[in-house]
């Protein structure tokens, strides 16, 4: 991820980490291209691993470097709200989509065999199980998520990661993963997904404190950050910055949270009868019958 505001003496560190960082996404996005590729060479094409899963991996690829490079990052190096559109960009979209991708089982087959019995022992081993159950995994996740945004948008650790690129990539590795982690459990494939109660209720209790967070830039009376990271208008910046946090953040989270209930209740509608069993109809008794019958 792109150093911010690295000037002078830092120029070069910011070249080397972007250098490293593109090096690093490329060698995920081959490895991810190599395990889709072993997979469906044993399997058949889109077994397994549908073909959206894979472009939603790509797309999401894509969209981490276009938060890093061009108009974004240069957007990012004059305004706070810049900088926040960066943020948005990791955690409401390359995070769900690289989440979609599926990407356990390809970068498991892509890797060397000694690491891939090694991950092997890991998830076998009783405490990682217990981890990795759906419901847990999801609720740990959400709490990292919380804790990560929390962290980075403090005065100290912001003005930390405006000042060294080093601090600045941390930052965005530690959003980026944190998205990623979280809504994998939401959107990536049934197995590991909780029940369909608990996600609307990780989503909402996500979604809270981001919230809490995007009304108290948006409607702090003053700066809550030296004037040197702001932009030219620095309260306006901040403000502006807040909504950019708040909207797009309730907007998405609210829309999954209601699709996700949504298809709970259909699913529950079709497992149950459309109500109770119908009374047997007499047949009427002819005459003619009623007599033989005698």
């Amino acid at each position: 991820m792109s150093g911010y505001r690295a000037h002078g003496p830092d120029a070069p560190a910011e070249s080397l980490l972007t250098m490293l960082a593109v090096v690093a996404i490329c060698v995920l996005a081959a490895g991810y291209g190599r395990g889709v590729h072993e997979l469906w060479y044993r399997r058949g094409a889109g077994a397994v691993l549908p073909a959206w899963r894979v472009g939603a991996f790509g797309a999401g690829v894509l969209v981490v470097l276009a938060a890093d490079h061009g108009p974004v990052h240069t957007l990012a190096e004059s305004s706070f709200a810049g900088h926040m559109t960066q943020h948005m960009l990791l955690l409401l979209v390359a995070g769900p989509l690289l989440a979609a991708g599926a990407a356990g089982l390809p970068l498991s087959l892509a890797a060397p065999a000694p690491l891939r019995r090694l991950l092997a022992r890991c998830r076998a081993a009783p405490p990682v199980r217990r981890l990795r159950r759906p419901t847990t995994y999801a609720l740990l996740a959400g709490a990292a998520q919380i804790v990560a945004l929390w962290f980075w948008h403090l005065p100290r650790p912001y003005v930390a990661a405006v000042d060294r690129p080093v601090v600045h990539y941390a930052e965005h590795l530690c959003l980026l993963g944190t998205a990623w982690l979280f809504w994998a459990p939401v959107l990536g494939t049934a197995r590991h997904r909780p029940p369909a109660p608990v996600t609307v209720l990780l989503l909402v209790g996500t979604m809270l404190p981001a919230s809490a967070l995007g009304a108290v830039l948006t409607f702090a009376p003053e700066p809550v950050y030296p004037v040197r990271v702001l932009g030219p208008d620095p309260l306006t910046d901040q403000q502006l910055a807040g909504l950019l946090m708040w909207a797009p953040m309730d907007v998405v989270v609210l829309v999954v949270a209601l699709s996700v209930f949504l298809r709970w209740l259909l699913r529950m509608a079709g497992d149950r009868p459309d109500g109770p069993p119908a009374a047997p109809v007499a047949r009427p008794v002819e005459a003619g019958s009623e007599g033989m019958a005698r």
